[in-house]
């Protein structure tokens, strides 16, 4: 498979490209990455997933200087020398070879250096078409995801906990492991947000960032009674997800963000999860129990057809 990486400002060819053995990303799983949808037209929601990683090196502590447009630019630079008809594009920066162990005990002249900074371009994933016609299982991850941990709700690169959980489903035949936080309400699955129907109208997890909108505290997290502060989320305020809740409003589909239970999947006329690489994937059974009628519904039909089309139109993608 061909691919075209950047890699701290100049391009490499893909066997020569190199880290430090002392970049924090290998030594302490440190750094946040995108992955991205793009086309001869460009990147699909660009600057969404930018900001997104923006302001997780900003909560996270990894960088308060990091740069929108340049990364911007940077990206637009691998997609063009690409020149894929459809690529799968990931960012992915780390502090590089910063002591972290240092820092973190305050240690004197420690001085982080110039972070890792890689893109890399490559044809997109051709997943079967049964995928979105039949629908998937998808099966529960043994794990629990803990609004606590500051670093839930980002997209680090620490990843290892998904993977497994994802390597187990497909075990099972399974295209996607669900994961419930602590409280055993639904979070999302191991690499998609989660979505079902009921009712006629599209739920969804509260995702970090939405809980006090959702609670009606002014967007502060902070600003809630006492007695009645909003635990932060764990769940990632996926871009896709957002293309496709606003999709659902423009076409009248009542969105609601709330906490759900495994009996709200379950019990759903429809389920679906989306990500940037798959967009809209219909879940027809979960573990031993069908959804709906163990068939695709037409909320997610309509949905992964809406979002084809703006990734066709802003990518300049044929059919």
């Amino acid at each position: 498979m061909s691919a075209t990486v950047w890699l701290n400002g100049e391009f490499v060819e893909p066997g020569e490209a190199r880290v430090s053995a002392f970049d924090a990303g290998l030594q302490h799983g440190v750094g946040l990455f995108e992955t991205m949808m793009a086309g001869p037209g460009g990147v699909f929601r660009l600057f969404d997933h930018l900001t997104r990683m923006q302001v997780s090196a900003r909560a996270l502590g990894l960088s308060e200087s990091l740069r929108v447009n340049p990364l911007a630019e940077a990206v637009r630079r691998t997609v063009e020398r690409a020149a894929l008809e459809r690529a799968r594009v990931r960012l992915t920066i780390t502090p590089g070879s910063l002591n972290m162990l240092a820092a973190a005990r305050g240690a004197p002249g420690v001085e982080a250096p110039d972070p890792t900074v890689m893109i890399v371009a490559q044809p997109a994933t051709a997943y079967p078409e049964a995928m979105f016609e039949q629908g998937v299982l998808a099966t529960i991850a043994d794990g629990r995801l803990n609004p606590l941990d500051e670093s839930e709700g980002h997209k680090t690169v620490n990843y290892w906990r998904r993977l497994r959980a994802l390597r187990d489903a497909g075990a099972r035949g399974a295209g996607e492991a669900i994961f419930l936080q602590v409280s055993n309400h639904l979070a999302g699955g191991a690499v998609s947000n989660l979505f079902i129907v009921r009712g006629g109208a599209l739920l969804t997890p509260i995702a970090r960032g939405e809980e006090a909108d959702v609670a009606g505290v002014g967007g502060d997290p902070d600003a809630a009674a006492p007695g009645a502060r909003v635990i932060r989320s764990p769940v990632l305020p996926g871009v896709t997800r957002g293309v496709v809740m606003a999709i659902a409003e423009r076409e009248g589909v009542r969105v609601e963000r709330r906490m759900l239970s495994i009996s709200d999947l379950l019990d759903a006329d429809e389920a679906f999860l989306t990500n940037s690489g798959w967009g809209v994937l219909p879940v027809t059974r979960v573990e031993g129990k069908a959804i709906g009628g163990g068939g695709v519904g037409p909320v997610a039909r309509a949905l992964g057809e809406g979002w084809r089309r703006e990734v066709e139109a802003e990518c300049s993608i044929a059919r």
